[in-house]
């Protein structure tokens, strides 16, 4: 069964925001992992905060470019070990494949 808009919506976030906490935190690793273009993983970062999740970029201390990682400061009304839990899932329902 195909997801709909609002849920492959909604599972990409819990998705980009589980891969976050397991150190895929940069856009370059997240395009690496999932094979979603820039310009998504991109607007799907900055679209957590829909779902009252905190995710805040930390530059690399003496880098230039961006060069940084993002952390999850407040998983808000999310529960993160659901997401943990279920993050195959997820995974699967997207179509990602899986991690090395």
């Amino acid at each position: 069964m195909a997801l709909s808009k609002t849920q492959s919506s909604f599972y990409r976030r819990l998705y980009l925001a589980h891969l976050i906490e397991c150190g895929v935190a940069s856009v370059p690793a997240i395009i690496a992992a999932t094979g979603m273009p820039r310009r998504t993983a991109q607007d799907t970062l900055k679209a957590l905060e829909e779902l009252d999740i905190r995710c805040e970029f930390k530059p690399t201390p003496g880098e230039r470019h961006n060069s940084g990682q993002y952390e999850i400061a407040d998983w808000g009304p999310i529960d993160r070990a659901w997401v943990a839990q279920h993050a195959e899932r997820l995974r699967h329902a997207l179509g990602y494949p899986a991690l090395a």
